[in-house]
């Protein structure tokens, strides 16, 4: 007998048999896992008569992106002309008659020391906004979500929440009226032999009077995005840390802060990305009682240089410079929670 035909052991034969009748189930599992796979996945007809009644919905809001947010765009092509809008009855046609002066905007703008202040201004009441106010809206909102009866929290919220409709005129008057120089303090220090103080003209304290003054307005406007997310944490969450001793303090630490830490992580990249706009009309409005030197920032730097010069071209140029600065802030912080592990703006 040759060696081919000697028979092998039992548990070999027996293993040579499992492993030749798993085969064709191996075969039917995988093909059917293929099938689930195609099953699930709806052709591009079925998913748009599935969700045509919300792309409908959208379509208003996605139009009114396009019109005002994309289209625009293509209008920065006038940083790099000497854009001249009366070559033409229509200003679109102006940019294709206005003569092409390549990167000769940005020199000026690089080479203009009064640029630089104003990028210095910007950058430091964002960070003074970052610091001061970014964290007043969590403090409140974790303040009138330990409020046990629902009417004292609900006024108290609609309290906070009023001054985010009113203008920045309207805040700008109220402040005048208390911190300038014929306001409430001022009078009252007068009646008692003081000398009256004008806060409102203070170019040393103008950056900490703005940010008071963006607190008292959209304050109220963050506690709800803040409430929104408290009230998706669940009360058995609460109540187990309350079982295991945990005090109202270690229940804030340990449950409601890390439950806010997704959106919190969203509304800081949202806020690095809009560090380069730190609230034109509100600056504009005060910039004459307190001259540039304290409150010329990146916009108003652009709308007196740029649009109130007819210089259209080098306004378009740094709000060019502007728009890059500020993708590039947004994709850095978005990394940074990317790494902190959470999700940011968007997904990895």
């Amino acid at each position: 007998m040759s060696h081919s035909t000697v028979p092998r052991s039992r548990a070999e034969a027996k293993t040579n048999d499992e492993q030749t009748a798993l085969g064709p189930a191996k075969k039917r599992a995988a093909s059917g896992r293929r099938a689930g796979k195609r099953a699930g996945k709806l052709s591009f007809r079925l998913r748009f008569r599935r969700d045509r009644t919300l792309i409908l919905m959208t379509l208003p809001a996605i139009a009114l992106i396009l019109v005002f947010t994309y289209i625009p765009v293509l209008g920065n092509i006038v940083a790099f002309q000497d854009y001249d809008p009366y070559l033409s009855d229509n200003g679109f046609v102006a940019m294709f008659e206005s003569p092409w002066v390549g990167f000769e905007n940005f020199q000026r703008i690089f080479e203009d020391s009064a640029f630089w202040h104003a990028v210095q201004n910007t950058f430091v009441l964002f960070f003074l906004q970052l610091v001061l106010y970014f964290p007043i809206p969590i403090v409140l909102a974790l303040l009138i979500n330990s409020v046990v009866r629902p009417r004292v929290r609900a006024v108290a919220q609609a309290i906070m929440y009023l001054p985010h409709f009113f203008s920045w005129v309207l805040v700008v008057t109220v402040f005048q009226q208390i911190f300038g120089g014929a306001g409430i303090i001022a009078q009252t220090l007068r009646q008692y032999g003081h000398k009256g103080i004008d806060l409102m003209t203070d170019p040393g304290i103008f950056k900490f009077l703005v940010t008071a003054e963006g607190v008292w307005k959209d304050a109220g406007w963050g506690i709800i995005v803040f409430l929104a997310a408290l009230s998706a944490v669940s009360n058995d969450l609460y109540e187990a840390a309350a079982m295991d001793g945990a005090g109202r303090w270690r229940r804030m630490w340990h449950v409601t802060l890390p439950a806010l830490r997704p959106v919190i992580a969203l509304l800081l990249v949202l806020r690095v990305g809009d560090a380069l706009t730190v609230g034109f009309e509100q600056l504009l409005l005060q910039r004459d009682s307190v001259g540039p030197g304290a409150s010329e920032v990146l916009d108003t730097y652009v709308w007196w240089n740029g649009i109130r010069n007819q210089d259209f071209g080098y306004a378009a140029a740094a709000g060019l410079i502007k728009g890059i600065v500020g993708l590039g802030l947004v994709l850095t912080a978005n990394k940074v929670a990317h790494l902190m592990g959470e999700q940011g703006v968007y997904k990895k």
